[in-house]
């Protein structure tokens, strides 16, 4: 299935200038994780961690869009690959219910998905229970930068307000890369005790 949109999501996630070498080797992936990308898009990084998890592990691939979805799908058959399960969702009443088991996630992973998020603090709190005691959530997302078309969109979130609303949402910061500044910033919450 050709979908240009989920092509052109890919063709971004996989440039160099956007480090996903980086991110997924600070993810530190293991064999038989439970992971969900949500916002998935054209499928990019959960081809990336399916491949990581190996047979033993399981990739949720999250969206709003089906047709995203069913191109991630046919991507995954096409490859061979096994190990994925395309979920949608509705993004339109900012829930973050989903079909999956409490206390199987190892990691929510996000990429320029978060500044479209609606009651965000709401939305990370309702993602807690799917997590494992020790489950973590990466957040890459655009940063504000003069004279760029995601800024004047606004679509972004600063580092800080996004540290504020995940502390707020009842998590911590473990991790804080400067590696894709000014660009995007990424980081990575886990469960306060």
């Amino acid at each position: 299935m050709k979908c240009s949109k989920a092509e052109s999501f890919n063709k971004e996630a996989s440039d160099p200038k956007n480090n996903p070498g980086f991110i997924v080797e600070n993810l530190s992936l293991s064999k038989g994780q439970k992971i969900a990308d949500i916002g998935s898009g054209g499928g990019y990084f959960a081809m990336r961690f399916a491949e990581i998890v190996d047979s033993k592990g399981l990739v949720y691939a999250v969206d709003v869009d089906p047709a995203f979805l069913a191109f991630i799908g046919d991507c995954a058959k096409e490859k061979g690959v096994t190990n994925i399960k395309t979920l949608e969702v509705n993004g339109k009443d900012g829930s973050s219910t989903l079909p999956i088991p409490e206390k199987s996630i190892d990691l929510v992973f996000m990429r320029n998905v978060y500044h479209h998020m609606k009651g965000r603090i709401d939305y990370m709190k309702g993602l807690a229970p799917y997590l494992k005691p020790n489950g973590r959530i990466a957040i890459v997302d655009y940063c504000r930068r003069r004279s760029s078309i995601v800024s004047l969109l606004g679509h972004y979130t600063s580092p800080e307000a996004m540290r504020n609303e995940m502390e707020a949402a009842g998590y911590s910061m473990e991790k804080c890369f400067d590696v894709l500044r000014p660009k995007s910033s990424f980081a990575i919450f886990s469960r306060k005790e």
